[in-house]
């Protein structure tokens, strides 16, 4: 399996793609230097095989190369980050600890 990652502003989300075809989606909103990611969607056909952990590592290492924060209502971005500590830092004060 291809993944491809990408940011579209004009929906306000990141998805992924799977062999060019759409599996996932993580909703955001945006604050100046913070985005907020509030909900997480994937294809029940990709559940289960890593698309969404690959999602929010393509989301959050795009948001850490734009030197931006976060902050993330959304439970499975929340999750993600509990259990991948690499990603901590990225939490915004107010919104801490994940």
């Amino acid at each position: 399996m291809a993944y491809l990652i990408e940011d579209n502003p004009a929906r306000r989300r990141f998805e992924i793609l799977v062999d060019d075809n759409l599996a996932g989606t993580a909703h955001y909103r945006l604050a100046p230097g913070l985005v907020v990611f509030t909900h997480t969607e994937i294809d029940p056909a990709h559940q289960g095989k890593g698309v969404g952990s690959a999602l929010a590592r393509g989301a959050l290492d795009q948001v850490r190369q734009r030197g931006e924060r976060v902050q993330a209502p959304c439970p499975f971005i929340a999750s993600f980050i509990r259990s991948h500590p690499e990603y901590a830092d990225l939490v915004a004060p107010e919104s801490a600890p994940y």
